[in-house]
């Protein structure tokens, strides 16, 4: 999703541009008049839908780069506080928990008793975040070859500050996908936070048959689950890197449970999905309840809640309606290296 230009009416291929002064350290507000434009966002490329969200103004809090990527924390009007990556939206403050509770605590509440979490990317600590709030958990390792990005999320992120400070959380600057092929430990839990693909077909992530069965496979211990952000699952959206997302993994393990939440800042329904090969939750729905992930929920996470999820969140965000689901069943898109 591509934040706009200062001309709404301007289409373009260039990431963002603002036409605002920029002043390390400073905030900086747009000097244009304010009005009831909205600006225009383009939404994804599958679709060719265009959304707008309205608002009066635009201020640049925070800028920076690191390889290849340009990096802005802008503050707007209708979603509060925006990471924006070469342009395009990453997570915004208003609704990011949708995001990275879904991402994280379904496996985590499906998961008997996870101690150890590896998390693939996630460089702006917010899944980190929502992992330390277990009770059970006593390793949280984060990979991401993009220090630049995790420091200037570290420092101007208010919200994942803490969780960067927890001696919980290793942190690794390291191409994750090498680093989990070569590492000798395994884990009760991988979470793959790929955060800036979710809008990419599936073929430019690293999310192969082969991947899932010599990379994840080997390093999830006895019951452990594999669970990833899977891109857009809206009814116009959900054939390409969600359904390849699905069949790859359905093609490798055993148990496989996709889920869905509409996420306001992307417009769009986005999908997740989870994985494993061994007998726990995933494997009996019938043993699945309101009530338990309620009770779960009281029982696993400090402070015995969450912002968006509950049990009957939880239990409702794997039905799909009848397109998605179909879309689902006969889309035979796997996933291989070449």
């Amino acid at each position: 999703m591509e934040i706009p230009s200062k001309n709404a009416e301007k289409e373009s291929g260039e990431d963002l541009q603002l036409d605002v002064p920029y002043h390390e350290g400073q905030n900086v507000e747009e000097k244009g008049q304010e009005n009831d434009e909205p600006f225009q966002f383009k939404s994804s490329k599958r679709s060719g839908l265009r959304r707008s969200i309205k608002t009066k103004r635009i201020r640049v809090l925070r800028k920076g780069s690191s390889k290849s990527k340009d990096i802005r924390l802008l503050e707007t009007e209708s979603l509060g506080k925006i990471l924006v990556i070469n342009g395009k939206l990453l997570s915004a403050e208003k609704d990011e928990f949708i995001l990275h509770e879904c991402l994280v605590h379904p496996a985590l509440l499906f998961h008997h008793n996870p101690k150890s979490v590896f998390i693939m990317g996630g460089a702006e600590g917010s899944s980190a975040r929502e992992v330390l709030k277990h009770r059970t958990i006593k390793k949280v390792v984060m990979c991401t070859d993009d220090k630049e990005l995790v420091n200037f999320c570290r420092t101007n992120l208010t919200k994942n500050k803490e969780a960067f400070r927890r001696e919980e959380l290793h942190l690794v600057f390291k191409d994750a996908i090498g680093e989990l092929e070569k590492s000798k430990e395994k884990f009760d839990v991988i979470v793959g936070d790929l955060g800036e693909h979710i809008e990419e077909e599936a073929s430019v992530m690293p999310y192969t048959r082969s991947f899932y069965e010599k990379t994840v496979k080997p390093r999830l211990n006895p019951m452990g689950i594999f669970v990833t952000m899977a891109g857009p699952a809206g009814v116009l959206t959900h054939k390409g890197t969600f359904t390849s997302i699905y069949q790859t993994l359905n093609s490798c393990f055993q148990y496989v449970r996709p889920y869905h939440a509409h996420v306001p800042s992307y417009g769009d329904t986005v999908g997740w999905v989870m994985a494993s090969d061994q007998t726990n939750l995933l494997l009996e729905p019938s043993r699945c309840s309101i009530s338990l992930f309620d009770g779960l929920i009281i029982i696993k996470i400090e402070g015995g809640q969450l912002q968006y999820l509950n049990g009957a969140t939880i239990m409702a965000s794997s039905l799909f309606n009848k397109i998605v689901s179909s879309g689902m069943m006969n889309v035979t898109d796997i996933s291989k290296e070449d």
